[in-house]
């Protein structure tokens, strides 16, 4: 943990470039090492070809993104790693409000259960 899913509407691939959105979405969320793990950081999009937005009319696009947190950060943190995460989304995404009708949201999840996990990434920063 965490885990970032982007889901995104095909019609704006030739207006965003997704990987060097998930990219910036690392960097952004790196930039909190006492709270997000590197070795347990995972950021991926999932292009979304049905979908429809309010009556289906318009040609509009949407962006969603889920940031999956395992349990014990504090809400101030959550809230500031939150608000950061969400501020780089707006810039990322600033173009496509000034030229089409746009939505974009963001959901923070925090598991409350235990979550099961296997992953020797984590000994590859561990001297970091």
């Amino acid at each position: 943990m965490p885990h970032v899913i982007v889901e995104y509407t095909n019609n704006i691939e030739e207006e965003t470039h997704i990987p060097t959105l998930l990219q910036k979405i690392n960097d952004t969320l790196l930039e909190y090492p006492e709270v997000i793990p590197k070795g347990g950081l995972r950021s991926r999009a999932m292009k979304l070809v049905h979908y429809c937005i309010a009556d289906g009319q318009v040609e509009a696009a949407f962006v969603h993104v889920t940031l999956k947190l395992g349990k014990g950060r504090s809400d101030a943190v959550i809230q500031q790693v939150s608000e950061r995460l969400f501020r780089v989304l707006e810039e990322y995404f600033h173009h496509l409000f000034e030229t089409r009708y746009f939505a974009l949201s963001m959901e923070v999840y925090e598991f409350t259960r235990t979550t099961y996990k296997k992953n020797n990434i984590h000994a590859r920063y561990k001297d970091e």
